[in-house]
């Protein structure tokens, strides 16, 4: 009817004894949750820190812009009365930059929005086709109609 003494390699003022094979387990985990954060930082899935080049989203906001345009001007150009037309589309925040503590940056792409449309049209001084024009373009993009200026086509042949 002893007691058998437990081996402890730690002893916190004798009310928690660690036995010597519950401390290796301990700093087993403690490595493998190091090396999990090491490979972790390794392997981020794509958002790493690089330096920004500016090539790509760049260029998909311009792809943006420019798809954008072919679609209203196709759109548009159907209307009855417009005739000949084009268009103009100006674009606000197609990439935010995000600066880390240690000087990488990050970039985050926001669907560009559109700023104003300028479409320039030969039935452009009819103002039931501008109303209709202006009606699409408000609907298709989300936007005010004053952010939408519809004018003729100047014709170099009428002079």
């Amino acid at each position: 009817m002893g007691k058998t003494k437990e081996k402890t390699v730690f002893d916190l003022a004798g009310k928690f004894p660690i036995k010597e094979n519950t401390l290796r387990i301990i700093i087993a985990l403690g490595i493998a949750g190091i090396v999990l954060i090491f490979l972790s930082s390794l392997w981020d899935g794509g958002e790493s820190g690089e330096a920004y080049d500016g090539s790509q989203s760049s260029v998909s906001a311009e792809v943006y812009g420019d798809n954008l345009e072919k679609e209203l001007k196709e759109i548009i150009s159907k209307i009855s009365g417009v005739g000949r037309c084009e268009i103009l589309l100006t674009m606000e925040n197609s990439v935010e930059y995000v600066y880390l503590s240690n000087g990488d940056t990050k970039t985050k792409s926001i669907e560009p929005t559109v700023r104003g449309v300028a479409v320039v049209c030969d039935g452009g001084e009819n103002p039931v086709t501008k109303e209709k024009i202006i009606d699409v373009v408000t609907k298709a993009l989300n936007i005010s109609s004053s952010r939408v200026s519809v004018t003729k086509l100047y014709d170099y042949q009428e002079e």
